[in-house]
């Protein structure tokens, strides 16, 4: 069993079974579920599992946060469960609903977006540097290619908006696509004033909009469920089509159309005003909230906003918010330069990387934000600086891209927008320079710097027969992916303390305990495999998270008989889960042991 197959194993397990999953889909760091009892959700334990980074709670979904392999992780999810796409009317508040429409609905068109929003700076780049002339057949091709799903943008939301209300996608494609038709688009500007049926219409040009096909969608899905209980069934797969489209593109040119462009007008001039009388106030402010907003995966209300005003010449919003993602990319690369906790440089290393390249830093917010707090306080601090620098010189998004280095060219004017994105970055990386991060030290167990040189002994916490890693039925320890360490086959159920520290981690199944030594050594105990399913029967805790304890201190006992009647493994593993900060870890040689004999030695 792969890695990604024991996660997905585990957090379907975790959350409820299949049997209590309505659906699922990811983004670019997150599993979103749709659960129909999230009390049945084991929050505790699957945030410490191995693999998850962290589990939020936003728009009605029950989002897991696994990092950029999430790819790997649905589609093995998709192996071993079957899930429908919930077209159920779920009792959650309003606001939820539409946040998670509109989250659904960008979803599948994020990689595209992104992708095309990045030629488009890449073409500002070359033509800005003479690489490329602006009026050349090349860049005529080029730009087509990066303009095509903007211009074309209420296709492809006509598409995911209906799929996402359990509507024919194809008809709200093909709504989509009618506003879009050339004949239509010739009554734009036209001589005579256009009508149908005698009724004025309103024609706009509906390319790169997003509020007038989301409005006429929902009320299409609406009236698509109605039209398919009073049709025949034999007759549905014409009519219904047939009837929408008779329908719904006329109310789309005549109501919906224009209102949503109204709607969107009014948004737009109102962030204008704003931006117009204090850009200053509403860049800090976009500055600050951006990164609270993305944790909660409140950021895609944003996205129809930002979207309809970079067709209308510019959006400040996104031009504000960089300055919270450069900030986060700041706080990342002062951990990786600060930091001598290999695991912890490795982390920082590898998602700066990601968001400097990506810009999706969701793992710098999972991975470092949320477990250091005094970085959650630098970043706000930063991207507000930052974002008020921006509001206040007029930077703006003029393409969609995720803010990054790569995606530079796609923002201006551009030595404004720098100026507020790199005094953000650098003065991220200077608080954290200056202030720390608070490495995440758990209260009681104070860390002392380590001589180079000096063993450090961790004794057994099990009286049983020795047994070696690589022979452990399980890839996650046998891979040695946790860490250096031996197993034990218990001939006690009793665990005890193998070092004088504190229990960092407890599961509430009490299948495994996590202690940090007072020299610092990180040790997991994870008693059997596979015994998280027993749901903590036949185990007992005699400590709690945070118990301050003494080599030898009993910590959990353990029914061996009853384990083994249900048929799981007490293959135990002993794992050193900082094994990277030490330059050697030494096994002992010994066939069996007893509780508090030698079984490893660090060398620092």
């Amino acid at each position: 069993m792969s890695k990604y197959e024991k996660l997905a194993s585990d957090i379907l397990r975790l959350v409820g079974g299949e049997s209590n999953i309505n659906s699922v889909v990811y983004c670019a760091t997150r599993l979103r579920f749709k659960l129909k009892d999230e009390a049945k959700a084991d929050q505790k334990t699957i945030e410490q599992t191995h693999g998850v980074l962290s589990v939020v709670k936003s728009g009605g979904q029950f989002q897991i946060v696994i990092g950029t392999h999430v790819p790997e992780v649905h589609k093995e999810l998709s192996k071993i469960a079957h899930f429908a796409e919930s077209t159920e009317s779920f009792k959650e508040p309003l606001v939820n609903r539409i946040f998670d429409v509109i989250s659904r609905s960008f979803h599948p068109l994020l990689g595209i977006l992104a992708g095309a929003g990045m030629m488009k700076a890449i073409l500002a780049l070359l033509t800005m540097t003479h690489l490329m002339a602006a009026d050349s057949s090349t860049y005529a091709v080029l730009a087509g290619a990066a303009n095509a799903v903007f211009y074309f943008l209420p296709i492809f939301l006509g598409y995911t908006v209906a799929n996402k209300l359990g509507a024919s996608p194809f008809v709200g494609a093909a709504i989509g696509a009618a506003l879009l038709e050339p004949s239509i688009r010739g009554l734009i500007g036209a001589e005579t004033a256009p009508n149908f049926f005698g009724i004025p219409l309103l024609v706009v040009d509906y390319s790169s909009t997003v509020f007038p096909i989301f409005i006429t969608i929902l009320l299409y899905a609406m009236a698509e469920k109605q039209l398919k209980k009073w049709i025949h069934k034999d007759l549905q797969m014409f009519l219904v089509p047939m009837i929408s489209l008779v329908v719904f593109v006329p109310l789309a040119l005549l109501v919906f159309g224009p209102f949503g462009t109204y709607v969107g007008n009014g948004i737009g001039a109102g962030i204008g005003f704003l931006s117009s009388k204090s850009g200053f106030a509403m860049g800090a402010v976009m500055g600050a909230a951006w990164t609270f907003l993305t944790t909660l995966g409140l950021h895609w209300g944003l996205v129809p906003i930002i979207i309809f005003n970079l067709g209308n010449g510019g959006d400040p919003l996104i031009g504000a918010a960089a300055c919270a993602v450069f900030a986060q990319l700041g706080v990342a690369l002062a951990v990786f330069i600060k930091t001598r906790d290999a695991k912890l440089k490795a982390l920082a290393g590898s998602t700066f990387l990601t968001g400097t390249v990506s810009g999706v830093t969701e793992p710098i917010i999972y991975g470092i934000l949320t477990r250091y707090k005094k970085t959650l306080l630098i970043v706000p601090i930063a991207g507000a600086v930052g974002g008020a620098i921006n509001g206040a010189l007029g930077a703006k998004g003029m393409a969609f891209a995720f803010p990054s280095f790569l995606s530079i060219p796609a923002f201006g004017p551009l030595p404004q927008y720098l100026i507020g994105t790199f005094g953000a970055f650098a003065l991220a990386i200077a608080a954290v320079m200056i202030f720390g991060f608070e490495d995440k030290k758990v209260a009681g167990a104070p860390v002392v710097t380590i001589p180079a040189g000096k063993k450090l002994p961790i004794t057994s916490p099990l009286t049983g027969k020795i047994v070696a890693l690589k022979d452990v039925e399980d890839e996650v320890f046998s891979s040695g992916a946790m860490g250096k360490g031996l197993a034990i086959e218990p001939a006690v159920g009793k665990v005890v303390a193998p070092c004088d520290g504190v229990v960092s981690v407890l599961f509430p199944t009490g299948h495994a305990i996590g202690l940090k030594s007072t020299e610092g050594s990180e040790i997991l105990i994870h008693i059997g495999l596979d015994t998280v399913k027993l749901n903590g029967q036949h185990f007992k805790a005699h400590v709690k998270q945070g118990d301050v304890v003494k080599v030898g201190d009993l910590l959990v006992e353990f029914d061996i008989a009853a384990i083994k009647a249900a048929g799981y493994q007490l293959t135990t593993p002993v794992i050193v889960t900082n094994t990277d900060v030490y330059a050697d870890i030494i096994e002992t040689d010994v066939k069996t042991i007893k509780a508090t004999e030698n079984l490893l030695t660090l060398l620092a």
